[in-house]
């Protein structure tokens, strides 16, 4: 099998040359993340990655997750490499430094993000739903809660999850029965069942902390009756030492098609009435103070998406140089067989993995560095405008990202032909693995929905207004560019602007007017907006490459491939767009055209 090697010079490249690492330094408390710095920090992730992470993928895999009488263990490996991530400093990287964080960009840490997935995807989910906790703490936490939490669990010390989905709800969420009744002393007793809950139990750390919803007495129905609350598996001493054990358990651990090292857990609060929680956030504000952990960890899912297809198109291009198998058809004459890259169908897939790939890449390292403006930007108003595109991104990073973790895994499958179905090439691993991503966090229908029906109307609509606007400038950029290629990429990328800007148009009149003919062109509309934008970021990628290829600058192969990927975009995937726009502009009557009982043949 091939091993995997981190795209840390791609990387590299999109933080300095399209996102500005230099100016994402200049924001207050950031000067420290110089480009220098984040290069070696670049480096080091890759080697953790690479040579830690990387080895137990397949192992992972094959030996899974076991669960005895309560107990799970994580597959040989994982612990000690979970040490090894913690005591790197990886697990706090854009956290607070005053209490042991490493206080660097949300850029970079999308960065090392994928680094740690593409490695090995089932590992990294315990750390990522752990950031994602953090945020919720930091954002909505009392001092008490803070300081009681905070530090181990930037730290890694203690993990933690995030506690919505039960049996009968799926992602209903407002369905829910976990209840929370008051004990009087500013405690809660927590009763009820969870499900799908990733890293729920495990034995790489001390702790867990889980954060629930739950309902409170005489809470309203729906999603404004619910509360979040912090439930620790070991109750937390005022001496910061660990006390009893709390009242919950995991009942079982699901057999999945894939990350089989991650266990995903049933989790049981309260059988002995006894499960204590604290209150995070206000009461009834439950569902706000999660998707301060949902918002960021639907970008962590995303790249999740982008790092599968990298590892997919790493193994499928090893393949493809070794296996020999037929002529490619300038060289038939010649007789005799060749590597099966050279045949233009095998280089056609491998060009669409290679492109969307590292599109993906792109909506998701930009996305970040929108939340870092916009967190940390001075001017209110540049603040607020970049707050706003990260907010339009995030759905686009995670349904189009995680979209294409699975679709290019199966490109990946179908390069290696019929060895893609054996399970010792290992390419079958990641599409089993990519499948979850799409399903969780939000379902990438959830995340069009999303995209449609808040997202373009954020406001006043100023966030899609911006991002076209930089399309714009992109197309104009392109134009003045000395290569050819470049100037190419500037007609297929206005024809994809037209397109997502009179398609948005229609969407939010038919919001008003007839609700659910903006629903049903909500999932072509966000393929459509993850093709502009990752065409309109390959497009700057390009102007930039191009522009230090004719200055003499750089590694010219790099620099050429990074303007034949954009090209190869624009003028054989990018074309998509137009049709995209005119599918989700039909309405919904070809939808519900067959009555429910003619669905079944």
């Amino acid at each position: 099998m091939s091993d995997y090697a981190a795209p840390v010079r791609d990387m590299r490249f999109v933080l300095n040359h399209v996102l500005d690492l230099e100016d994402i330094s200049r924001l207050p408390g950031y000067e420290h993340a110089e480009p220098d710095l984040v290069d070696q920090i670049l480096e080091e992730a890759a080697k953790l990655a690479n040579g830690v992470l990387g080895p137990l993928n397949w192992t992972g895999d094959q030996q899974g997750a076991q669960y005895e009488n309560g107990v799970v263990r994580t597959p040989e490996g994982f612990a000690n490499a979970y040490r090894q991530f913690c005591d790197g400093g990886w697990n706090g990287v854009p956290f607070d430094m005053e209490r042991g964080g490493g206080g660097l960009p949300w850029a970079v840490t999308i960065a090392l993000t994928e680094m740690w997935n593409a490695a090995n995807l089932a590992f990294p989910l315990c750390p990522l739903l752990t950031q994602g906790a953090i945020d919720a703490l930091e954002a909505h936490g009392s001092d008490e809660l803070k300081d009681r939490y905070l530090d181990r669990m930037i730290s890694g010390e203690w993990t933690a999850t995030m506690n919505l989905t039960e049996p009968q709800a799926g992602s209903d969420v407002g369905a829910l029965r976990t209840r929370a009744e008051p004990r009087g002393d500013g405690t809660w007793l927590i009763k009820g069942q969870k499900i799908f809950i990733t890293f729920g139990e495990h034995d790489m750390a001390e702790n867990i902390i889980h954060l629930v919803l739950a309902r409170t007495p005489d809470a309203p129905a729906g999603t404004r009756g619910i509360s979040l609350f912090v439930v620790p598996k070991f109750l937390v001493n005022d001496d910061g030492s660990l006390g009893e054990r709390n009242d919950l358990r995991c009942a079982s651990i699901e057999e999945k098609i894939g990350i089989h090292g991650s266990p995903t857990c049933v989790m049981s609060y309260g059988d002995n009435d006894g499960c204590v929680g604290w209150m995070l956030g206000e009461e009834m504000k439950g569902m706000r103070s999660m998707f301060t952990m949902m918002n960021n960890a639907r970008l962590s899912v995303g790249t999740q998406g982008v790092a599968v297809a990298d590892r997919a198109y790493q193994r499928a291009v090893a393949f493809a140089r070794d296996r020999v198998q037929g002529k490619a058809i300038p060289d038939a004459a010649a007789g005799g067989s060749g590597s099966i890259i050279d045949h233009a169908d095998v280089r056609r897939m491998l060009m669409t993995m290679k492109a969307y790939t590292e599109a993906s890449r792109a909506i998701c390292l930009y996305n970040a560095a929108c939340l870092d403006y916009g967190r940390r930007h001075p001017d209110a108003d540049t603040a607020r405008r970049r707050a706003g595109l990260a907010e339009l991104l995030t759905p686009i990073s995670k349904g189009f990202g995680t979209d294409i973790g699975v679709e290019m895994s199966s490109v990946g499958v179908q390069i290696h032909g019929g060895m893609g179905f054996v399970e010792e090439t290992g390419a079958g691993q990641h599409y089993r693995d990519s499948r979850i991503l799409p399903i969780y966090e939000g379902t990438n229908g959830i995340q069009a929905m999303d995209l449609v029906m808040r997202k373009l109307t954020l406001n006043g609509g100023e966030p899609i207004r911006d991002l076209l606007a930089e399309v714009g400038e992109t197309i104009a950029a392109c134009g003045k560019s000395d290569d050819e290629r470049v100037q190419a990429i500037a007609e297929p990328l206005e024809a994809a602007r037209a397109a997502a800007e009179e398609t948005a148009t229609w969407l939010v009149e038919r919001m008003g007017s007839a609700a659910n003919d903006a629903a049903a062109g909500a999932a072509p509309f966000l393929r459509l907006m993850g093709l502009l934008a990752g065409g309109d970021l390959l497009a700057r990628a390009a102007v930039a490459a191009a522009r230090q290829v004719a200055a003499g600058e750089g590694d010219t192969p790099f620099l050429t491939a990074k303007v034949g990927t954009a090209h190869f975009f624009a003028t054989q995937l990018m074309p998509q767009a137009g049709s995209l726009g005119l599918a989700a502009r039909q309405g919904s009557a070809a939808l519900y055209a067959i009555p429910d009982d003619a669905l079944v043949a």
